[in-house]
């Protein structure tokens, strides 16, 4: 006689996908700080602590006053789309001197330099104060900052320049421009502002 077959049957795994565990709960919040906040003194530096003290870079920082930056690729179609931004700028504020070109040649000089850096990118920054506008130009290439004599005669030769100038540091070449926005008397050269503004 044979043995008697297993009444359940064989075992078959499930048709069905198996059963997905539940989202995990939201973790309990931390208890809000009171009014009356306690000093944390286990972070504060104490004398036999023979730390080196870090400080982040400072960054250029405009206030109290309009400005605009962009960031560009350090192309060569850099300079022309920075001097259109920065004569846009600049008319946008209700500047009508220095000419359109003034400051066209003075943004391409400034970007040319920064771009022949040989870095990745360029920031490009324009602000008023004092009826001047500033153009300012970082080229973020690392390194010794190239003989400027000959490029700061050019700059300095753009009309409306009242200065300009250039440094470097770690992050960089910075290379700017002062332009008066005062129009000029055709003779002598003095300006013709404000009554009393000679």
């Amino acid at each position: 006689m044979s043995e008697p077959e297993n009444a359940k049957g064989p075992k078959v795994p499930p048709n069905y996908p198996p059963k997905t565990p539940p989202p995990p709960k939201r973790p309990v919040e931390a208890p809000r700080p009171s009014g009356e906040a306690e000093a944390d003194t286990s972070a504060l530096a104490r004398p036999d602590d023979h730390r080196t003290a870090t400080r982040d870079r400072v960054r250029m920082t405009v206030r109290n006053r309009r400005a605009a930056s962009w960031t560009l690729p350090a192309d060569r179609w850099a300079a022309g789309k920075a001097a259109s931004r920065i004569v846009g700028a600049v008319r946008g504020w209700g500047y009508e001197h220095p000419d359109d070109e003034s400051v066209r040649r003075s943004a391409e000089l400034l970007v040319g330099a920064a771009v022949a850096d040989g870095g990745k990118r360029i920031s490009v920054h324009a602000a008023d104060q004092d009826e001047m506008i500033l153009i300012v130009v970082l080229s973020h290439r690392s390194g010794p900052a190239p003989d400027d004599d000959a490029f700061l005669t050019r700059v300095a030769a753009v009309s409306g320049t009242a200065s300009c100038g250039s440094d470097a540091a770690e992050d960089g070449r910075r290379v700017w421009s002062l332009l008066d926005t005062r129009p000029r008397r055709a003779f002598g050269g003095a300006y013709a502002g404000r009554p009393g503004q000679d």
